[in-house]
């Protein structure tokens, strides 16, 4: 499960980075991933709806049971 998460994570890191920030993968549990966002992605005004829409959306289709991506940063 791990993997997968990671091998999404990695198709997203290339974009943030351009724009300043990065992520990386914490951990999965209790059908949660948790990610840490840093760098200028921490601050920006629209983290929330990346995560909420962008990152989760493309981790559901993956993990089906997957219930929320929490990035641990704040």
């Amino acid at each position: 499960m791990e993997e997968k998460i990671i091998e999404v994570i990695d198709g997203i890191r290339p974009y943030l980075i351009l724009e300043g920030g990065d992520i990386e993968f914490v951990k999965y549990e209790d059908n949660f991933v948790y990610v840490k966002v840093s760098g200028h992605c921490n601050t920006c005004d629209m983290l929330g709806t990346e995560i909420n829409e962008g990152i989760y959306n493309l981790l559901k289709e993956e993990i089906p049971d997957l219930e929320g991506v929490i990035n641990i940063s704040i």
